[in-house]
């Protein structure tokens, strides 16, 4: 008679050894960031992009490495895809983040004008995606132009007066003052175009404002020039709706929607003010795509 045969639980397996990190995959990485900081760079015309891209998608430890080389750079990542490419955005602290003072610095002499610059960059989010659902449809492309952008902001600015008049609010504030401006009103007295000889736009006209807005989202890879039309003429590029899909709930968009701009929440696009507008200051720092 046999002896009965004693089973035992298998032996458990070694665990596997964690692939070390090479210098090759950090350079790899980095490299993919890199190209996430050329916002024109299109990853269907480059296959080292394009490749780095599938590794991040594929290899989940790579994708932690790149995520962390971002992190470092004080980048946060919004979408690694094939239709935009690493979108990176900076943070606050970042050594890459782009402040509205600085810009307005730069496109102006007159630092009070950043009220103005300001505007026209949320005022350009808000046209490019009016609705809701339009930052929510990956598919979508907004289009503006560099007229119509004046246009609804001025149909605001009149809206707003009328009921500044109508509550018995000051419309006429002390013109030595302009911080203390409601920005619409600021807006109001600009020139749309001002007047040179040759019929060019003066720089610190309100479209000549938004002409230099326009013009930093396109070199920012944000938007595209289509035409010359009605001062110019964009459409928004996937990048761009990602930037302005995660600044929706910021404090800058949420000066858009006080200053009553276009009511966005209800679904549909309009340019007459929100019905419940109490408070009609924009900060002077708030702006799209910029830090305060």
């Amino acid at each position: 008679m046999t002896e009965p045969v004693e089973w035992s639980e298998p032996a458990a397996a070694a665990p596997v050894a964690a692939a070390a990190v090479t210098p090759a995959d950090a350079a790899d990485a980095a490299r993919l960031v890199a190209f996430g900081l050329q916002p024109k760079l299109q990853p269907a015309r480059d296959q080292e992009y394009a490749e780095l891209l599938r590794r991040y998608r594929e290899d989940p430890p790579f994708a932690r490495l790149a995520d962390a080389v971002a992190a470092g750079l004080g980048l946060i990542v919004l979408e690694v895809s094939s239709r935009a490419g690493m979108a990176v955005t900076a943070a606050e602290d970042s050594v890459f983040a782009v402040r509205m003072g600085d810009y307005a610095r730069r496109a102006s002499a007159d630092s009070g004008d950043r009220f103005l610059h300001g505007l026209a960059h949320l005022a350009v989010a808000a046209m490019a995606f009016p609705r809701p659902e339009d930052l929510a449809d990956d598919g979508y492309i907004g289009r503006v132009s560099v007229n119509g952008v004046d246009a609804f902001v001025r149909q605001a600015c009149r809206r707003l007066e009328e009921r500044a008049e109508e509550t018995g609010e000051n419309s006429d504030p002390a013109t030595d003052a302009p911080g203390l401006e409601a920005a619409w009103r600021i807006w109001a007295r600009r020139s749309s175009t001002g007047a040179t000889k040759d019929a060019r736009r003066l720089a610190g006209s309100t479209t000549g404002i938004i002409g230099k807005a326009v013009a930093f989202l396109t070199d920012s890879g944000f938007l595209q020039r289509t035409g010359d039309d009605s001062g110019g003429t964009y459409r928004t590029t996937a990048r761009y709706q990602l930037q302005v899909r995660d600044m929706a709930g910021s404090a800058a968009m949420a000066e858009l929607l006080e200053l009553g701009i276009v009511p966005v929440t209800d679904g549909t696009a309009s340019l007459l003010p929100a019905e419940d507008t109490d408070d009609l200051e924009l900060a002077a720092d708030a702006g799209l795509p910029f830090h305060s």
